[in-house]
């Protein structure tokens, strides 16, 4: 090996070992994302707008597609601040806890930006979360329910 080189290796080996280091492991954060996962799910059903706040990104955008006509769906949205409100005024706490069955699944981890799954007895909710300021929390979220509606009748 020529003495030119050994420095280019060296320096590449510094590199990735304090790269490695400063890098969280994904296994690590994975109880944090579970927590904002459930802190959005189990808020929800709670009433606990204070929970819903914190699991949810300032940004958030909440979609759903509905259909409006035959042949015909569109996107409808909810943000941060709808979602909250919603929670405050009762979100979902008439379901009974035994009736909820809710369930989180984090289905992949990369860096800062995860996806998980939280459902329940009446919701599917596909989660994009995201490390903002130290913390998880929720940037989109995709959502059906569980049973969709019948179509509009022609």
């Amino acid at each position: 090996m020529s003495i030119r080189v050994f420095p280019l290796i060296l320096a590449f080996a510094v590199f990735s070992a304090v790269s490695a280091a400063q890098e969280p492991k994904a296994a690590d954060e994975r109880p944090l994302i579970e927590q904002a996962a459930r802190d959005y799910i189990e808020g929800w059903y709670a009433a606990d707008a204070a929970r819903m706040e914190r699991a949810l990104h300032p940004d958030l955008m909440k979609r759903y597609v509905v259909d409006v006509a035959p042949g015909r769906q569109m996107l409808r949205n909810v943000t941060r601040d709808n979602m909250v409100e919603m929670t405050r005024a009762g979100g979902g706490s008439k379901t009974p806890p035994e009736r909820r069955n809710i369930a989180v699944n984090i289905l992949e981890v990369s860096g800062d930006i995860a996806v998980a799954k939280a459902s329940s007895s009446e919701f599917y909710d596909y989660l994009s979360l995201a490390k903002s300021n130290g913390r998880w929390v929720i940037v989109n979220v995709l959502w059906r329910l569980q049973k969709p509606p019948a179509p509009p009748s022609r």
